[in-house]
């Protein structure tokens, strides 16, 4: 905890949660164990990101590609899913943090949706902090999704070409009331997005790191927060109007 400064967090953390497989193989398991000890990651990791201060944690769970994988696991991971819900519920409304989903979820199974209603719905007082599960989602489905309601509207009258910009775009998302990531982790040594907050990545610091998921613990938290700090966060700016703008 010494290594991070607790004033100058990241206000949103993503992470893309990858290599429960990997992990399992590792360990000459299953599939289905690598994402039961990835429950525990997630317990971890909100756990203490609810401690540090952190407001908004976003965390990739099933992506609309994840459906392509054997019916059996994805069976798996809809119930840990599920069990995960019913068994950290209290929890979240104990710690005041609210619980919202992300993704088409029409393509869910009805137990899953019920859950998931039930748990935004039961957490929607809670303010200390936001977690975001996004489930059955794309970031190129999201942004197609955006722009056919932008174009609906467009059509009933409800707004004019010339008001169409990034930022009512961005009032079309699933994560219209989210501030973009300041910080995105992604696991398991792998280097790309994979469709994960395209339009809201645009700006963010990225982290990679070679630790599978199962095995990703509080002190890899922090080092990616402490690799954050170190960082100048220009947005298209030189390093001289950034301290410019600082001073000020």
């Amino acid at each position: 905890m010494e290594k991070i400064d607790l004033k100058r967090l990241p206000r949103h953390i993503a992470i893309i949660m990858d290599g429960n497989g990997r992990w399992a193989a590792q360990h000459t398991l299953g599939r289905a164990s690598g994402h039961k000890k990835g429950a525990d990651a997630v317990r971890t990791v909100v756990k203490t990101c609810r401690e540090i201060g952190i407001g908004y944690l976003t965390l990739y769970a099933f992506s609309v590609e994840n459906w392509l994988r054997p019916a059996e696991e994805v069976s798996v991971l809809m119930k840990l899913l599920e069990e995960y819900l019913n068994s950290e519920l209290a929890s979240m409304i104990e710690n005041d943090i609210r619980i919202n989903i992300i993704g088409d979820l029409e393509e869910l199974r009805p137990s899953i949706r019920k859950a998931l209603k039930e748990a935004m719905t039961k957490t929607a007082h809670c303010r200390t902090m936001v977690l975001t599960i996004a489930l059955s989602y794309g970031g190129r489905d999201e942004i197609v999704m955006a722009v056919r309601k932008i174009a609906a509207d467009v059509t009933r009258g409800k707004i004019v070409l010339a008001e169409i910009s990034k930022e009512l775009l961005s009032t079309y998302l699933y994560t219209a009331t989210l501030p973009d990531p300041d910080l995105l982790i992604r696991t398991s040594g792998e280097y790309r997005l994979s469709n994960f907050l395209l339009w809201q990545s645009a700006y963010t610091e990225f982290y990679f790191t070679d630790v599978l998921w199962p095995d990703f613990q509080k002190k890899d938290l922090i080092a990616a927060i402490a690799e954050f700090q170190k960082r100048e966060r220009r947005f298209g700016l030189t390093s001289d109007q950034v301290r410019e703008e600082m001073k000020g």
